[in-house]
């Protein structure tokens, strides 16, 4: 069977009521039919459910249909996207490793790598996205010639591709290549692309991590996260996630393992309206830069055509102005939410410098390039034409706006 039917047949096993949708398994934990059943599954020479902090069954579901998507071999889902991203890191490094990480994460990410894994004496290095793989391996392998020679080689590489907010992206294939000539680990956050549009762990990659709570649910109704890949892997991962506790709740797991069974439709509906809505700004005088993966302008437009099967629903847009320009914006816009979130079916706009990246020092937001005009579109399942139409609109209002007070 191919993937989209196995994203719709993979279920939970069926009760004694037959029933034809799998139900909602809201407990807390698991009987045992005798004393000797319950000592083997805790010494697992059983497999079976304990207490849902451990499994579920709406859990495995959702687990089981996501490593069926990225190709993995195991995983373990998470009470949200950044529970799985410490759990990805925290379950498998300690006091001494060395991370190599690009530069271009999300801004929570990047508190983890800097305020709380620093704490335990883990170290880290970051690249730029677009770095060649002869600065790759440098960060990744001190005697290589630029790493300072008293630090270990990289344990990890974890990265985003494509990156929150710039959309940047990192040639999978080559730290393939470099993991396969170091050892270390390659964790990819996943999120943005989804596996209907790039599978990392067909590239090398370790590990695959995702924030369910974007596109898998894609309706901005529940959080979850999850991390798949090398069952070598998760095992001490899973350990750390059981005794720490972001267990995934039944409920929410049931939700976006129904999300599943769409995710594929719902990804072409995005992609078609994200290019075609990037297409339109793109030619915009008043619009200063846009950025999609797909568009031929952006700087790795070939990357992005080997390693994904579409763009992804993420636009970024600069617009000259400041704050000023983008409150004016926003303001015009009719049909967008005004929000943190993406990855919903309805088109959601933010202003990095402000919200998802705002503690972020100067420097920092510098160097990703993240500036006071710039606006990440989560382009929704809307009428496209009605899109393209309300944000020309909002331009070309704003500007006005901006030329007035200037004038």
């Amino acid at each position: 069977m191919r993937k989209q039917t196995k994203a719709i047949r993979i279920q939970a096993e069926k009760s004694q009521n037959r029933e034809h949708s799998v139900p909602l398994y809201l407990t807390s934990s698991f009987a045992f039919e005798s004393a000797e059943q319950g000592k083997a599954l805790f010494d697992e020479t059983e497999e079976g459910n304990i207490y849902s902090r451990f499994s579920n069954p709406n859990v495995t579901e959702f687990v089981d249909k996501v490593c069926m998507l990225e190709n993995a071999e195991d995983g373990i889902a998470t009470a949200t996207g950044m529970a799985a991203v410490f759990a990805s890191m925290a379950g498998l490094l300690k006091s001494g490793d060395h991370l190599v990480a690009c530069r271009a994460l999300f801004g929570s990410a990047h508190q983890i790598i800097t305020q709380i894994l620093s704490k335990w004496g883990i170290t880290y290095t970051y690249v730029d996205a677009s770095a060649s793989e002869a600065d790759w391996e440098a960060a990744i392998q001190p005697n290589t010639g630029t790493a300072s020679a008293d630090r270990p080689a990289a344990r990890m590489v974890y990265l985003e591709t494509p990156s929150n907010p710039g959309l940047e992206l990192v040639d999978l294939e080559m730290l393939g290549r470099l993991k396969q000539k170091y050892g270390f680990i390659l964790n990819v956050d996943n999120c943005f692309a989804t596996p209907i549009l790039q599978t990392p762990i067909d590239f090398g990659a370790d590990l695959s991590v995702h924030s369910a709570t974007k596109y898998m649910d894609g309706q901005g109704r529940v959080l979850g996260g999850i991390v798949v890949g090398r069952a070598d892997l998760i095992q001490p991962i899973r350990f750390f996630a059981r005794h720490t506790g972001p267990a995934l709740s039944p409920f929410n797991a049931w939700v976006i393992s129904k999300s599943l069974e769409t995710l594929e439709l719902r990804m072409e509906r995005h992609c078609r309206n994200a290019l075609q809505l990037a297409e339109a700004l793109d030619t915009h005088a008043d619009v200063e830069r846009v950025l999609y993966p797909f568009l031929p302008s952006h700087p790795q437009y070939d990357l992005a055509k080997r390693q994904m099967s579409a763009g992804g629903a993420i636009v970024t847009i600069e617009l000259e102005g400041g704050f000023e320009r983008v409150n004016a914006f926003f303001e015009a816009l009719t049909i967008p939410t005004l929000s943190s979130n993406l990855g919903d079916s309805r088109t959601i706009v933010t202003n990095p410098n402000t919200t998802t990246h705002a503690k972020l020092k100067p420097d920092e937001k510098a160097a990703l390039g993240i500036t006071p005009g710039l606006i990440r579109i989560s382009v929704g399942l809307e009428d496209v034409d009605d899109l393209i139409e309300d944000f020309t609109q909002a331009v070309e209002k704003s500007a006005e706006v901006v030329r007035e007070k200037v004038g």
